[in-house]
């Protein structure tokens, strides 16, 4: 089995229509402050990579109604989008708070989410979790079956949805199914904590293609349908199983559109941005920046981040004033209480490194949750001489390719963990053990002390990694494996 990033070579393949089904909806109308209806447009590295493929091709998008005012502004749960120029169909699938409490905060996210990221100690498995995990994904697969044409493919994405495809086969069997992992796959000893592993590996198996974004998560889910089914045939090396019918299980990384992230960087005014995120009192310029952006998820690291810091600062006083280590961070799932406990955990460090460290001139830690534009976010990365990416495990990381993108300027250096499924990709980066506090100090200090031919060939060694992995491949790639 072989990882192929040939999807240059095809850029403008794959389905001239498309069917994409994913629990985030693309767009998403709330109510203001003042009672007007307003459009959001959700972020982050799945919205980013579809919906300009969408756009282009048109189709239906099919996802969980999560705006307070998306039913009433939709006909018959369907929207046209984008709203000031309609290109696709946004179907809208409306679901009660018992079905999200059990769905989403439940079985997604107390069950796959712990297993993927084989922290199997976090795992909870209420029984409700598991009865509304099925009938929202049979919700989701008569919405899919009801809009999907004859032939047009029909991609489900990530973890949310890992039921319907064999809910949408069983209606119809000739259909075109894709399925993308976007979370890493855990080993087989570890999946074998999954209370419904079966039924898990049968629901996608339904699939024609499944996507995952490195070679490691394809072979261990390979390895994990040769120990849970038996009935299955599995051809590691041509990464084929052959169950009912057959499934190709290929490596297709997700990247970034680095183009529109270099013109946002180029565009941002650094020092605004290093005003508004650091204050007026201390945004000194000759203060260098170290820069985390996270998600406020305890598979991310922050904690011992920080720890990491206090290390170096401790044993190298003399860098103590000269960086700034800001962590932009922005609230998750707190309908969960380890992710409530999880922000308090970080909240926590980041008080103590600076009563500890901090003097009248100097702060060592700035955290900030505000939302920042994409223009301020690609300035920040832009400000930052280092950025440092250290999740326990990840799936892919795509802050990880945006910061290489966002360094316009040449300098920029990455500290990288070896368990992020980025460090498969992008060469260039300073990679390090997530759990080795010190370890992690010691690379951060590299980074700040790279001499610059060293910095120059490192950050051009990870532009050209994400270049190679330009958002623009992925969907070329995906349905040109299922040829």
């Amino acid at each position: 089995m072989e990882e192929d990033l040939s999807g240059e070579r095809t850029v403008g393949a794959g389905p001239a229509s498309l069917v994409v089904v994913s629990n985030r909806e693309p767009y998403s109308h709330e109510r203001g402050a003042d009672g007007e209806t307003q459009v959001q447009f959700a972020t982050g590295g799945l919205t980013s990579a579809l919906d300009p493929v969408m756009r282009e091709r048109g189709g239906t998008w099919v996802a969980w109604a999560s705006g307070d005012a998306d039913m009433a502004v939709a006909d018959d749960g369907v929207v046209e989008v984008p709203p000031s120029d309609p290109a696709y169909r946004l179907k809208r699938l409306p679901l009660s708070d018992e079905a999200v409490e059990g769905y989403y905060y439940g079985y997604a996210n107390q069950v796959l989410w712990p297993l993927c990221h084989e922290d199997t100690g976090r795992m909870w498995a209420e029984p409700s979790f598991w009865e509304q995990y099925r009938a929202v994904n049979e919700q989701f697969a008569a919405a899919v079956s009801e809009v999907a044409d004859d032939g047009e493919p029909i991609w489900f994405q990530d973890y949310h949805l890992a039921l319907a495809p064999r809910r949408v086969r069983d209606r119809r069997p000739d259909a075109t199914l894709h399925h993308f992992w976007h979370i890493p796959w855990p080993a087989p000893s570890v999946f074998r904590h999954c209370p419904h592993g079966t039924a898990i590996l049968d629901g996608l198996l339904a699939c024609d293609v499944i996507g995952f974004h490195t070679l490691a998560y394809a072979e261990r889910f390979l390895g994990c349908v040769d120990d849970v089914l038996p009935d299955a045939s599995v051809e590691t090396g041509d990464g084929v199983v052959r169950y009912d019918d057959e499934t190709r299980v290929v490596a297709n990384p997700l990247g970034i559109d680095a183009d529109a992230v270099r013109a946002r960087a180029r565009a941002a005014d650094t020092t605004a941005v290093r005003r508004s995120v650091l204050g007026d009192s201390r945004s000194d310029p000759s203060i260098r920046l170290a820069l985390g952006v996270e998600r406020l998820d305890y598979s991310k690291g922050i904690p011992e981040r920080i720890e990491a810091l206090a290390h170096l600062w401790e044993r190298r006083a003399a860098l103590r004033g000269t960086f700034t280590y800001v962590q932009k961070a922005s609230r998750t799932r707190e309908g969960i209480a380890a992710y409530r406990r999880y922000r308090r955990d970080v909240l926590d460090a980041v008080e103590r490194v600076n009563d500890r460290f901090g003097t009248a001139d100097w702060q060592p830690v700035v955290y900030t949750e505000a939302n920042l534009s994409g223009e301020s976010l690609a300035g920040l990365y832009r400000a930052a001489d280092v950025a440092v990416v250290t999740p326990h495990r990840d799936g892919m990381n795509l802050v990880a390719h945006e910061y290489p993108a966002a360094c316009v300027d040449g300098g920029g250096a990455l500290v990288l963990s070896d368990l992020a499924g980025a460090a498969s990709h992008l060469d260039g980066a300073l990679t390090v053990n997530p759990h080795d506090i010190g370890g992690i100090a010691d690379v951060i200090e590299r980074a700040l002390e790279l001499d610059a031919p060293e910095r120059a060939e490192r950050l051009r060694s990870l532009r050209e990694s994400v270049e190679r992995l330009d958002s623009r491949h992925w969907v070329a790639r995906q349905f040109g494996a299922g040829k």
